[in-house]
C-alpha cells in the first residue's frame, strides 16, 4: 500500500483535511487515482512560496462542499494540463489550495522529473551527501579576511565562554 489517497477519498474528507491542517498534524500531500496527480497544501504555504505571484487563481474561495462537487472535474483538468490552483476553506477564509503536482514543483522551485517517471513532489528525497572536494566550514578561516566578522566572532566566543575559562 502506497498510502496515496484517491480522489473520492479526498472528496469525502475535505473537512477532515482542514481540521488536520489547522491542528498542524499534516503537511502538503499528493492524491490521485493510482498515481500522484494533485497536491493539497495550506494556503499559508502557498502564500509563503509566492503562489499568488506565480499562478493565476480563481477569484473566489470555494467552500469544502463546493470543492467536493468539483474535485473530480478539477482532477480531469489537471490530467489535461488545464487546471489552475483552487483556493478553498470555510466561511470564505482561504485555508488550503489544490494544485497539480507539476504546479507544486514549480511553486517550490523543484525540477520536473524526466518524462515517464512518476514522482510525488511532497515526498521527494534529495541527495545530501557532500560534494567531492567539500570540507567542513572553519569559522576562523571564514572570518580571517574580514575584521568586522572577526570581531563579531570574538565577541560571540567571549559571551559563550564560561566565567571560569577566562584568560
Amino acid at each position: 500500500m502506497s498510502g496515496l489517497l484517491g480522489v473520492d477519498e479526498i472528496r469525502a474528507d475535505l473537512a477532515g483535511v482542514l481540521a488536520r491542517f489547522r491542528a498542524g498534524r499534516t503537511r502538503a500531500f499528493s492524491f490521485g487515482d493510482g498515481v500522484p496527480e494533485a497536491v493539497v497544501l495550506t494556503y499559508d504555504e502557498f502564500e509563503d512560496l509566492g503562489g499568488d505571484a506565480k499562478f493565476e487563481i480563481l477569484g473566489e474561495v470555494l467552500e469544502p462542499r463546493v470543492l467536493s462537487e468539483r474535485l473530480r472535474g478539477l482532477v480531469e483538468a489537471v490530467r489535461a494540463g488545464l487546471a489552475v490552483p483552487v483556493v478553498w476553506g470555510e466561511e470564505g477564509e482561504p485555508e488550503a489550495v489544490v494544485m497539480s503536482t507539476a504546479q507544486y514543483r514549480e511553486l517550490r522551485g523543484d525540477d520536473q522529473p524526466p518524462a515517464g517517471v512518476v514522482d510525488d513532489p511532497t515526498v521527494r528525497v534529495y541527495a545530501t551527501e557532500p560534494l567531492p572536494g567539500s570540507r567542513p566550514l572553519d569559522l576562523d578561516e571564514w572570518a580571517a579576511n574580514d575584521p568586522f566578522t572577526r570581531e563579531l566572532l570574538d565577541e560571540i566566543r567571549a559571551e559563550e565562554r564560561p566565567p571560569s575559562d577566562e584568560r
